[in-house]
């Protein structure tokens, strides 16, 4: 069952209904109701959605690095600081916009086009994708029926997104402390660590990004590749084509050239053989007009 909903859901819009009905019908007549009717409740995709839907099952492995660089990306964005994310969001964009033509592309060999305002929908699924958990999960299950919508922005660390941090209290003047060495050196060991653990976050995001850049751009190059050998090949066929329709209009005309050489061989044969008997008339004639000269002849001598 799960790989007849994953097949349905990258079957093209304009064929998923019949397509649904048609699976319904034969687990139907296979006694196995109540998968039919999960089959029939399945929700047509927009034609964003199945190109997103596309984009995961026909390309596994770069979307398998998108979704890890989505985990990077979030653990990124709690703990970076400016330059960090501004660095990322630029990384982000890239890898967004790849992958979209990418889907673009898919969906196009599948003889669907995809519009500006389609694509921007598959950019705007890849965002979630990269910015919200739940929106990864949903499109890691290769099943979406509509575009899905990122938020404004990436989580903040311990603060929802959009609301606002916690203002510090300004301390009360009090009796002066002398601090113990304890005290004065475990906060700096405790800022250092955030520190360390906040390069080691933002080594491992822009690795991600960097692999997926890398796999964009190799796969942009056999994408190029590819389009310049279907070019060639569609030339060969053009040129193919050409020759055979030349070769079809010279047997045209040579099959109309036979048969007037037929026909003329025909009435060549008719009149050869009223020829040939008119000569044998002749023949006679002359035989017995000769006899007849013959005997004349005779008489006179």
């Amino acid at each position: 069952m799960e790989a007849v909903l994953d097949e349905l859901h990258t079957t093209p819009p304009a064929d998923f209904v019949a397509r649904r009905e048609e699976l319904a019908a034969a687990l139907k007549a296979d006694g196995r109701a109540e998968d039919a009717r999960r089959i029939h409740g399945a929700r047509r995709p927009t034609l964003a959605a199945w190109a997103a839907n596309l984009l995961l099952r026909s390309r596994p492995e770069e979307s398998r690095q998108f979704l890890e660089l989505g985990e990077a990306l979030r653990e990124a964005y709690r703990t970076l600081d400016a330059a960090g994310l501004k660095e990322l969001s630029a990384q982000r964009r890239q890898v967004v916009s790849g992958l979209s033509r990418q889907a673009a592309q898919l969906a196009q060999d599948s003889g669907h086009r995809l519009s500006d305002a389609v694509r921007q929908d598959v950019e705007s699924t890849l965002l979630a994708v990269l910015t919200d958990p739940e929106a990864a999960e949903q499109w890691a299950g290769g099943r979406l029926h509509s575009a899905l919508t990122p938020p404004s922005v990436f989580p903040a660390s311990g603060v929802e997104a959009g609301a606002a941090a916690p203002k510090r209290t300004r301390s009360v003047p009090g009796p002066a402390r002398t601090a113990t060495p304890s005290r004065r050196t475990a906060p700096k060991d405790e800022l250092a660590e955030r520190r360390r653990e906040r390069e080691a976050r933002l080594a491992a995001a822009r690795k991600a990004a960097e692999e997926a850049e890398r796999r964009l751009a190799a796969l942009r190059t056999e994408q190029a590749d590819t389009e310049a050998a279907a070019r060639r090949a569609r030339e060969r066929r053009d040129r193919s084509q050409e020759q055979v329709s030349e070769a079809e209009r010279r047997l045209h005309q040579a099959r109309e050239d036979l048969s007037r050489a037929e026909d003329d061989q025909r009435d060549a044969e008719e009149r050869h053989e009223e020829i040939r008997e008119a000569v044998a008339r002749a023949e006679d004639v002359a035989r017995k007009a000769a006899k007849e000269v013959d005997r004349l002849a005779a008489r006179v001598r």
